[in-house]
């Protein structure tokens, strides 16, 4: 019997690294590196200061194309999804990089224009059939 659970659950803003990549007429994904700030009080100083963390982000396939089309840089967004460690390279020099893989996605504010904003579903989830405008 497993009782394990992977799941991540983050709220920050979208940074300026963003790519998109389609592989042929169903599959894409876009990557995003998503900022999280942890507040913390300076013991010797009493000054409030911040630990900021970046997470890369994966999409795939509609949910990408749904943050392709909507998100921009500076935007509050709830993600849901798991974590995922992958590997490449040579025998040699092996790299390993950690992603969230995204289940689900809400932007909370956007820094798009009202208009834009009101003409967009702020929520996305991958189990979704239909999006909704």
């Amino acid at each position: 019997m497993s009782n394990s659970i992977n799941k991540v659950i983050l709220v920050g803003n979208v940074g300026e690294e963003m790519r998109f990549h389609e592989f042929n007429d169903e599959n894409c994904i876009f990557r995003f590196s998503l900022a999280t700030s942890d507040y913390y009080k300076d013991k010797t100083t009493g000054a409030k200061k911040s630990i900021t963390e970046w997470h890369t982000v994966v999409c795939k396939n509609r949910l990408a194309e749904f943050c392709n089309k909507y998100l921009t840089k500076g935007d509050k967004v709830f993600v849901e999804g798991k974590i995922k460690t992958r590997k490449w390279g040579d025998p040699d020099q092996i790299k390993y990089t950690t992603e969230i893989i995204t289940e689900q996605i809400q932007i909370l504010s956007s820094k798009k224009s009202k208009s834009e904003k009101n003409s967009i579903s702020e929520s996305f989830d991958e189990d979704d059939n239909d999006l909704s405008f």
